[in-house]
């Protein structure tokens, strides 16, 4: 698997975005995706894709008594522990479809803004399922199929240099997409929308929410902010493992 994000170029426009300065108060979706998280008071929280590692130290804050993220990126984990180390977070850097998954292991596994870097998403299920406790809850938020589907992850804008509409295009043509994202070439994935949340149920989960991320109120003074609620960016699931 490609990885921009131990480029010195993608990682330090990364680090300048307001998400990475301050956490998720700065995430538009946090609104949406805090009150999905089920209690973890006592429980273990695997977190794929960790990144900074804010949501591993959520988990720690709502007493989880054992808290693993990994991640592809040797800058991402180093960021992760010096930002948000805690007694009972462990970060480790590895990739997605590396991590051992080991039967039965976890009561939570969370992934934010990384399975849109992953092929086989029903191989990442699969796996999942394997790995979660009877009951256990899957929480993922992944690009919306209508933000990755055209690839250039842009608006169309006018002659006045103001966006017209957002293209929708390839969409029934799962697969590899080229963007260009803080100053890199990147590489994603683009999955329709039946196959995110069929792809989930075929496992042998229950879906328990679906939601597209919407901005709150308290956000839409910020600039360009009013343009995110004329399409979704942002796709939340919520499952659990049935067993």
């Amino acid at each position: 698997m490609r990885n921009e994000y131990d480029n010195e170029v993608f990682f330090s426009q990364y680090a300048a975005m307001p998400r990475s300065r301050d956490g998720l108060s700065a995430a538009g979706e946090w609104h949406q995706l805090k009150p999905l998280f089920p209690s973890l008071a006592g429980k273990s929280v695997l977190d794929l894709g960790c990144g900074y590692g804010w949501h591993c130290k959520f988990s720690e804050e709502q007493d989880a008594a054992r808290v693993l993220g990994i991640d592809l990126s040797e800058k991402m984990i180093a960021e992760a522990r010096k930002r948000n180390a805690g007694p009972r977070i462990e970060y480790r850097v590895c990739g997605i479809g590396e991590y051992e998954y080991p039967a039965d292991a976890w009561d939570c596994v969370v992934s934010n803004l990384a399975l849109h870097y992953v092929e086989d998403l029903e191989e990442v299920f699969r796996k999942v399922h394997r790995t979660l406790k009877g009951d256990g809850v899957l929480l993922f938020n992944i690009e919306h199929p209508v933000f990755t589907s055209a690839g250039g992850q842009d608006w169309s804008y006018g002659e006045d240099g103001q966006p017209q509409h957002w293209p929708v295009d390839r969409y029934f043509a799962p697969g590899k997409r080229e963007t260009h994202f803080l100053g890199c070439d990147v590489l994603k994935y683009h999955h329709t929308l039946t196959q995110i949340l069929m792809g989930v149920l075929r496992i042998g989960f229950a879906l328990d929410a679906v939601e597209e991320a919407m901005p709150p109120e308290e956000m839409m003074d910020i600039p360009g902010m009013e343009n995110e609620l004329r399409r979704p960016m942002m796709l939340l699931v919520k499952a659990r493992a049935v067993k």
